[in-house]
């Protein structure tokens, strides 16, 4: 009786062993799975959130266009046998509903990656947490500083920085408008506070100032004791850097008291189809940021096909640089992918982002790198000349700025 136990204590401890043996090897493969979540044979789970509902709504456009560019992958096969599986939550332009959206997605929907998220304070209220995950992001929808300085490696920017944009904003008005009698009606969040430092800067080595400063809260809707502050200080040049509602009400309001100044609208207003129409024409004249090909040129074999695809997808939306906006965030994302092969995983994904160095994305150069995750600091200029008709007014400025004193400056604000 005795040998038996001992026997079955052997064959026991033999057991333990083998077990505690495989349990290690399965934390190995389950930090490999971690790497590979939401990838299986036939398809990859990726995510994404932004406002198709709310103050901002008109940004769910270019949730629709990633959708739309997904959707077109998938009909010609996906990438590398795979098709996408996109997930994409509504969150009002709301952080508070944000951070649960995106927590269910990564606990529940097991996503891959990133592609989009739209706004600064949206994108801020999840970053620890995606960063913390080693989620790959590309790219947050939004020019704020945050995601490449300092850079984190699982996330890739590509819009300019609003402070950047501020400055190259000035300079034009400054150098090639021939004006010192600037205001500025802002966002009064991290997106207006950031092209208001950049935008200060230059006017502080002229030795000039604005002449107005403006700040609107994103639930401001009377905004007619805005534009007469305006028009009051006497400003020649708005710099206009709110929601898109926002600016329509600014732009009509100011039509109404024979106030036109030329305005020169930030990036997120570059849907100029859209606020064309959405003002009654009153947005024909406005000079707005533009970061690459204009989607109106449909000769271009690529953006004829894009636009084709969102009617094909979302037959009752407008298309403009919304939607056109989705299709080119998504491009580097499905670029990487192809790159990567058939064996996936995010470390292999941001390995590939890295190497999109000298990266022509429909007119725009991406310059990534190891050190370096900010796809560009360049912006060029347009002027609206009706809803589809538009004058490239510069070629791509770069800010030249010290970008670390700026933010240390944004920071103490």
């Amino acid at each position: 009786m005795q040998r038996y136990a001992a026997t079955f204590l052997y064959l026991l401890s033999i057991c333990l062993l083998c077990w505690t043996c495989g349990g290690e090897a399965s934390d190995s493969d389950s930090t490999a799975l971690g790497n590979s979540t939401g990838v299986t044979d036939t398809e990859i789970v990726v995510g994404s959130f932004g406002p198709l509902t709310g103050p901002a709504a008109l940004w769910g456009n270019i949730m629709k266009g990633i959708d739309a560019h997904f959707k077109l992958i998938n009909d010609n096969g996906g990438i590398n046998g795979r098709q996408i599986k996109f997930i994409m939550k509504d969150d009002a332009y709301d952080p508070s509903r944000t951070v649960p959206a995106v927590r269910e997605m990564v606990q529940r929907d097991e996503i891959f990656a990133l592609v989009g998220g739209i706004g600064t304070a949206p994108c801020m209220s999840v970053m620890e947490y995606i960063v913390e995950e080693q989620i790959p992001w590309v790219p947050p929808i939004t020019g704020a500083t945050h995601w490449s300085i300092p850079i984190k490696k699982n996330i890739f920017s590509l819009l300019p920085y609003y402070i950047d944009e501020g400055i190259i904003q000035t300079k034009y008005a400054l150098d090639s408008l021939g004006t010192q009698k600037i205001g500025i009606i802002y966002q009064n969040d991290d997106v207006g506070k950031s092209a208001l430092v950049g935008a200060k800067s230059v006017l502080k080595e002229r030795n000039l100032d604005f002449v107005s400063e403006v700040p609107v809260e994103i639930t401001d809707t009377d905004l007619s004791s805005h534009v007469a502050r305006l028009k009051d200080a006497g400003s020649e040049v708005v710099l206009l850097w709110t929601l898109p509602r926002q600016a329509v009400i600014t732009v009509t309001n100011a039509k109404v008291i024979n106030f036109e100044p030329q305005y020169i609208a930030s990036f997120i207003l570059s849907d100029m189809g859209l606020m064309h129409s959405l003002t009654k024409g009153a947005w024909e004249g406005v000079i707005f940021g533009s970061i690459a090909t204009p989607p109106y040129q449909y000769d271009n074999p690529t953006i004829s096909k894009f636009k084709a695809a969102f009617a094909k997808y979302y037959p009752e939306d407008r298309w403009g640089v919304f939607p056109f906006g989705g299709f080119l965030y998504a491009q580097p994302f499905i670029d990487a992918l192809t790159n990567l092969g058939p064996e996936v995983t995010r470390e292999g994904l941001l390995t590939e982002l890295e190497k999109l160095n000298n990266y022509d994305l429909h007119g725009l150069t991406i310059n990534y790198g190891p050190s370096n995750h900010q796809a560009t600091r360049s912006m060029q200029l347009m002027k609206c000349k009706g809803p589809e008709e538009y004058e490239l007014v510069s070629d791509y400025i770069d800010s030249k700025s010290d970008i670390q004193a700026l933010v240390k400056e944004l920071e103490s604000f």
